[in-house]
């Protein structure tokens, strides 16, 4: 297990930006302007939030402008440093292999022109995995089908099997989006000054079976054209700037059911992609909700691995799972918050850095507080359901409304009592439909619920 705080940031920003040339004439193209704001504060700020703390820019055109801008990176927490394109440009893996000097023995690449809004947390998981079977990178593929870009990367049951960005064929569905995780000693077969582009490296490990593969499912944006730069600056207003409500769903017993766990002989969350198992209504539950404006956050416990009943990657296995049901149906969640972290050490745990109290296990609120600074809620108006009392305390405790889901019984309403929740419904789809008739929801903080 890789956390973020451990893990190098590479940043390439040396790029002349020619197709934004009436806004990069005077500007880099990663501090070109977006809603009054520097295009890559909108990406660093992605990265901040899942915390990676040091950052190394390979900067070249306009390069004193970044590093005026951004400097050390100590007013926001971070450390920042610098790595110079020399007189001629050596291309995305020539200005890597430039800076292998500054470079740690794992680091992660993104691009100073693009937003790429993903689990980084999970990048890390399947790259620390992969290390384990002999893959020293790691590639994110989106399926594409040709709609942003042509398509480049054949994948077969969840890994890469060719990355081609010259010679393309009917095969690839996927394209490169935009992260990748390298162990450093891989950039030695280059000689330095060396003049290639990162691709000849990525299908080299492609073809050898060495490059392990996170498949991501939001699109990408990047700013490489005037009109792209427009769709960015609308995109980000309407999610950094306009404020939405939200509803915050627990996931099994919501979405999907409990399961009957043989090892422990009690009811249990899914282990197992194949024992995940959606609700007949749960797809209709989640449109309905954002059909009517909410954004729709995942808000779940899982604390599996960190109890040594599952590996950390199956845990987001089981989650990918269920985001590719929901879009087979064009149904997508904003963000899934998933606390993996457990208060005490077992003896089957295989990850001991998920053993530590936490804000994030429910019932405290940090689930429900995680997105706040890489969205615009409005709480006040925002919802937490779920089917257990924690789910009922976390909601109160982040200042949202609640909503229980279930038929009560009589020891349960009496541990409810004490913490009322806003509303009982019968299940998730109950309670979608219910959502845009406020009458038939009870005010904030409302009476006991009947048994």
């Amino acid at each position: 297990m890789i956390l973020p705080r451990d893990m190098q940031v590479v940043v390439l920003m040396g790029g002349l930006g020619t197709r934004l040339s009436e806004y990069t004439k005077e500007t880099p193209k990663s501090l070109v302007e977006v809603n009054g704001k520097p295009f890559f504060d909108y990406e660093l700020r992605l990265l901040t939030h899942y915390g990676f703390k040091r950052f190394l820019f390979l900067v070249g055109y306009r390069a004193e402008m970044i590093e005026e801008y951004y400097g050390s990176g100590e007013e926001l927490g971070i450390s920042i440093s610098y790595c110079y394109d020399g007189k001629e440009l050596l291309g995305t893996g020539g200005a890597i292999r430039r800076a292998y000097p500054y470079l740690e023995d794992d680091f992660l690449v993104i691009y100073g022109d693009s937003f790429m809004d993903i689990d980084y947390e999970e990048t890390l998981c399947r790259y620390a995995e992969g290390l384990k079977e002999g893959r020293p990178a790691l590639m994110t593929v989106l399926e594409n089908g040709d709609r942003f870009d042509k398509s480049n990367v054949v994948v077969k049951d969840g890994e890469i099997v060719l990355y081609d960005k010259q010679n393309t064929t009917p095969e690839m569905s996927y394209i490169d989006y935009g992260v990748c995780v390298y162990r450093k000693e891989l950039f030695t077969e280059f000689p330095e000054g060396e003049k290639f582009d990162l691709a000849v490296l990525q299908h080299k490990l492609s073809l050898a079976g060495k490059l392990s593969a996170h498949i991501v499912t939001k699109r990408f944006y990047e700013i490489g054209s005037p009109p792209a730069l427009k769709e960015f600056g609308e995109y980000a207003r309407h999610r950094f700037e306009e404020k939405r409500p939200a509803v915050f769903l627990d996931r099994d017993g919501v979405l999907d059911e409990i399961v009957f766990n043989e090892d422990i002989e009690q009811m249990d969350a899914p282990l197992k992609v194949s024992e995940f198992q959606l609700f007949d209504f749960a797809k209709e539950a989640v449109r309905l909700i954002r059909e009517k404006g909410y954004y729709v956050f995942i808000a779940t416990n899982q604390p599996g691995a960190a109890k040594g009943k599952a590996s950390l990657k199956t845990l987001y296995d089981i989650n990918a799972e269920m985001t590719r049901q929901f879009l087979a149906d064009g149904i997508e969640f904003d963000m899934i918050c998933m606390c993996t972290h457990f208060p005490r050490l077992l003896p089957y745990n295989k990850e001991p850095l998920l053993v530590q109290s936490c804000n994030c296990r429910k019932p405290k609120p940090g689930l429900i507080l995680r997105p706040s600074d890489i969205y615009a809620i409005d709480y006040e108006n925002s919802w937490m359901v779920g089917d257990s009392l924690t789910d009922v305390q976390a909601g109160q405790a982040a200042g949202v409304r609640t909503a229980f889901i279930g038929d009560l019984k009589c020891d349960a309403c009496k541990k409810l009592c004490e913490v009322a929740p806003d509303v009982t419904v019968k299940n998730v789809l109950e309670f979608a439909e219910g959502l845009s008739k406020v009458a038939d929801f009870a005010p904030r903080r409302s009476s006991t619920p009947a048994s």
